[in-house]
């Protein structure tokens, strides 16, 4: 039977998800691309089609319950869910004392709560395999809060602990639980869009290369389960840490 990957967030065929489906398409999985804009996660099912892989893009908000259910059902028609990828997320320059309560909760909801919905709906089905693998996007905010970023750093900080609770959760019954933090800009079309010249700046290899990071997560997907990774940083040789 087809296995599936599941990616949640896959934004548009420049960026991280968009990567993470060719990755996992080449690879020979059928690969299910959600997002809020069904125009731009087409484009990266296309992608995947045009490499000779198998895809299809589906418009998931992952704060919606019934989105997720609509995703899962599709999944488990297919065949058995290889992996789980949520990379879904967003991030905005914003001074605490403009931060307003709705903007506080709309990170967390994306950042966080989507990521439980997502859990809430994959463990089972993972735990009754008795493999598969679920990885979560993390950033520097995981580990740090900075200035202007209260927002964005409380809601990553939630989901890296909830991502540890189910690794240990969920570790011991087979399923592989990996959070990967991203320590620096990725080269990808939010960012070349947004601020080419501060891009430009870091000149050659300061940003991280999407397919790279793919290259990542596909690494971790990969281990055997007598050396499994839990947590994974990527950075550019020229990111100060």
């Amino acid at each position: 039977m087809t296995e599936t990957v599941l990616i949640l967030g896959a934004g548009v065929p420049s960026g991280l998800g968009g990567a993470l489906a060719r990755r996992f398409g080449a690879e020979g999985y059928h690969v299910l691309v959600s997002g809020r804009t069904l125009s731009k996660v087409q484009r990266v099912a296309d992608d995947v089609k045009d490499a000779g892989g198998t895809a299809e893009a589906l418009q998931v908000d992952v704060t919606s319950a019934t989105d997720q259910d609509v995703l899962f059902a599709r999944a488990k028609e297919i065949g058995p869910i290889a992996a789980v990828l949520y990379n879904a997320g967003n991030n905005a320059i914003i001074p605490f004392e403009q931060l307003t309560a709705d903007q506080f909760e709309h990170y967390w909801r994306v950042g966080c709560f989507g990521a439980f919905l997502t859990a809430e709906r994959a463990m089972p089905v993972l735990r009754e395999q008795g493999e598969g693998t679920m990885i979560f996007t993390g950033a520097s905010g995981s580990m740090r809060g900075s200035a202007n970023f209260g927002h964005f750093a409380s809601s990553k900080a939630a989901l890296r602990n909830l991502v540890q609770s189910l690794a240990r959760e969920y570790g011991p019954q087979g399923i592989h639980i990996a959070h990967i933090i991203i320590d620096g800009v990725i080269n990808g079309q939010r960012a070349q869009d947004g601020f080419p010249d501060y891009l430009a700046s870091l000149g050659d290899d300061g940003t991280l290369d999407p397919d790279a990071i793919a290259d990542a997560f596909w690494a971790v997907h990969t281990q055997s389960r007598s050396a499994w990774t839990h947590e994974l940083d990527v950075r550019p040789y020229k990111e100060k840490w």
